[in-house]
Parts: C-alpha cells; structure tokens; sequence
C-alpha cells in the first residue's frame, strides 16, 4: 500500500516525455542528436531520474505521416517501438517509471498484457501503458485487418481492452496461484491462462491521453493518469474540475486519477532573455515549409505557391481528406481559417508569423525562480496535478530545468528530494489494486 506524505503543500508531479516525433523538436539545433540511437533515450531518461521524475513516457507511431502522398520527413524520421526501448532502458535506470504508448485497436489483449507485465517485472514495478485509439484506416493499412473503428467503437474496445488486461494480471493470486481466464465481451472472446505472475505493482500504471469527451470519460473510467493540456489557468481548473467530476459514478476518488498536461518550458537568466529565447525556438518549429504544411492542413489543398511570408488564401478551405495521412484530423476548418486570418489582420502578421503565435503549445516562460512559482501555482489551484515536460531538444531538453528549476520545487516543500517508494505507483500516490486472493 502506498503511504502518501504528511505535507500541507500539494506536491507536483513531474513526468518526461521523450521528443522527436512531432513539431515541438528542432532538428535544426546543432545539440539535437538522434531520436533512434539508444544513447539519446538513455540521456534523457537518466536526466528525468536524476530530477525525481516520476516516469519517462515514449510516444508512439504505427506509420509514418505523409502530405501529398510523400512522407513528410520535417518532424520525423522512423520511431523504434516503445517496450522494446524502455526493456533496455529498465536495465540502466532505478527508480523512475518507464511509460509506453501502445494502440488498443491495433493490438490483442493477450500479447499487450504480457508485454507489459514482462517490462513490469524487469522494471520491478515501474511500468506504465498509454492507452491510445486510432479510427484512421491510413495507419490501418499496415494491419491485416485493416483499422477502421466509428469513434464510439474505438473507445468501447479501448475500455473493454483494459479491462480484460486487468482481468490477465488478476488472474495470478499475489502469493503466486495461476487461475484460468475467461473473458465474453463485444470486441474480445477469450479463455486459457496468463503466463506472467502478478508483478510487482499489481498492474502497470495506465495512462490515457486526450481532450475529447469520450476521452475523459474513459479516463475516469479507466485511467490512472490522463495527459492532456490546456493553455491558460482557467482551462486547466474547468477541466479539472470536469474530469475529476466525473470518478465517483465509477467508485472511484479524486485521488485515483492525476491529471498531468504536457508543457514547454523555457528558462533564461531575466524575463526578456527567456522570452527571446522561446520566439526564436518558435521561429525554429515553424519553419516556411511548416507553416505551408499548417495552413494547408486546415485549406485541405496545395498552397505550395503561397510565401510563408506573405498574407493567408482569401477563400474558404475545400477539405480534402487525402491530402494529409496519419495526423489528427482538426474540426471546423472553415472557423479556424477565418480566426487565423482575423488574427493576421488585426496584427499584420504573415502567414509563417500567424502560424507561430496561433500553434504554440502550453509554455512555462521566465526565469527559474517565476516558472517554479507557475507550476506550483497550477498544482495549488487544482488545474493539474503535475506536467509532463515536453522538451525541443534531443536528448538534453531536460538538463536546465533538472538543474535550476527542480532545487527551488524542492526548497519550497512541493517536490520530493528523493524517491520514497520503488514502484511508478510509489511516485504517483497511488494504491496498489486490491489483489484477488
């Protein structure tokens, strides 16, 4: 059972997430190294553990993003598979928890539960599992079955797939006696025996990342911990308050479910150095081809003649579904072009400028001393229960924050000065589920 800390200030949770697969990374920096060699996971997860983190989380992709029918090659190259990377980083890591995303509509039950009780017990109980879903059948293509799911569907298998999982580790008693499993469900039909025994935690964390309704309802539902975000204090409060409301139809408290957005930080020695330093890393995301790639996104057709430094197309998108493959498809373009271009003439902003001030993620900005005093604010107010960083660069994002701004965490009494448990559940506060005898 986890003992939680007598401590009257609530503490922050901090998680970091591995870069390299989306726009936030700069490639063109000369210190970003490889997002494939080992080496650059291990930096980046041994930082994370020097910092007290509570795990290192790894994104995953099952087919490379194309436009235009070409692999978009701006913010990726190839992605290693998950558990096969944080097996090996379990060997040269102690204490912080290591977070796989894994697809519950491309996979089994079965061979995910083993999977994921193996790294579990080769972890000694610091495993975590992102459950994602996936409709697109782009990405379903590389499936013999193919990938396409309606929205509520793939949120129903992703529940029932979790809960069959759960039903897999429980079938092991903790003192060591395999049962028989069988499940009868509307996306599973399964019998036999588990062959893992029941690891160290119980279960490995769960993790479910999304904004969406659906997405929070299955999150308190389902979910351990949910990645999320939101810009501002406001937002981060009224989604607390949504997704926290929600726990008790399930018998479940608010403590059961932290919610940890995903943020930038940077960091400079005076307000107006770590504001120089962040638009010129925004300057570096959105490159002139990125910002054709944004607008024609949302356009849904070739705007390869547009300078990104000129003004945005004076009509209305033409959506065109097979233009981009393997992004997120985003809602009502018509809305969102009319504010892009509001927002370039009310400020006389080229497209490429327009891109960088509407696209930025959450950003934590300032000196050491104002960004530690944002993020205890955030936590105090009950707009997160921590954050899961989300550094540009590869693999040394992490080292500044680790350095200056977790030692000022630490002296104002909101952040452990060392590890209290030896599980992912330890750090995060959360009960070991109640085995089945």
């Amino acid at each position: 059972m986890t003992v939680r800390p007598r401590n009257s200030r609530k503490e922050i949770h901090l998680a970091a997430h591995f870069p390299g697969v989306n726009s936030t990374t700069v490639w063109a920096d000369p210190r970003s190294r490889s997002q494939i060699a080992f080496a650059s996971f291990e930096q980046l997860a041994r930082t994370a553990e020097r910092g007290l983190f509570d795990f290192f989380f790894l994104a995953e992709g099952l087919r490379l993003r194309e436009h235009k029918g070409r692999i978009h090659d701006l913010d990726v190259v190839g992605r290693p598979e998950s558990l096969t990377v944080l097996n090996a980083l379990a060997a040269v890591t102690e204490r912080i928890g290591l977070a796989a995303t894994v697809n519950a509509t491309f996979n089994e039950p079965y061979e995910l539960a083993r999977r994921l009780a193996t790294l579990d017990h080769l972890s000694g109980g610091r495993a975590a599992w992102n459950v994602v879903t996936s409709s697109d059948a782009f990405t379903g293509e590389n499936f013999r079955r193919g990938g396409y799911l309606d929205r509520a569907d793939r949120y129903s298998r992703a529940a029932e797939f979790v809960a069959v999982a759960r039903e897999l580790w429980d079938s092991w008693t903790p003192d060591g006696l395999s049962r028989p499993f069988a499940h009868r469900g509307q996306h599973f039909d399964i019998a036999g025996e588990f062959t893992v025994p029941r690891s160290p935690q119980g279960h490995p964390v769960v993790i479910q990342a999304g904004d969406s309704g659906e997405g929070r309802e299955f999150a308190a539902q389902a979910a351990d911990v949910i990645f999320t975000r939101h810009g501002t204090l406001e937002d981060g409060r009224a989604f607390y308050v949504d997704v926290k409301g929600r726990l008790a139809k399930y018998g479940r408290s608010a403590d059961d479910l932290k919610i940890m957005p995903g943020v930038t930080v940077v960091l400079g020695d005076t307000a107006a150095e770590a504001q120089e330093k962040a638009a010129e890393i925004r300057r570096q995301q959105v490159s002139p081809q990125n910002a054709i790639l944004a607008v024609e996104q949302i356009w849904g057709t070739d705007l390869s003649s547009y300078d990104p430094d000129g003004p945005f197309p004076d009509f209305d998108p033409v959506p065109d579904a097979s233009l981009t493959q393997g992004r997120t498809r985003r809602g009502d373009t018509v809305a969102m072009a009319e504010k892009w271009r509001a927002l370039s003439r009310q400020k006389g902003l080229s497209i490429r400028q327009t891109v960088i001030e509407a696209s930025g993620r959450q950003s934590f900005i300032g000196t050491p001393e104002a960004v530690a005093t944002e993020l205890e604010t955030f936590v105090r107010q009950d707009a997160a229960d921590g954050f899961i960083l989300v550094p540009h660069l590869t693999p040394g994002g992490l080292d500044e924050f680790v350095d200056r701004v977790v030692p000022l965490l630490q002296e104002r009494g909101v952040f452990r000065t060392e590890y209290r448990g030896t599980t992912l559940r330890s750090h995060l506060g959360l009960l070991d589920p109640a085995g089945k005898g």
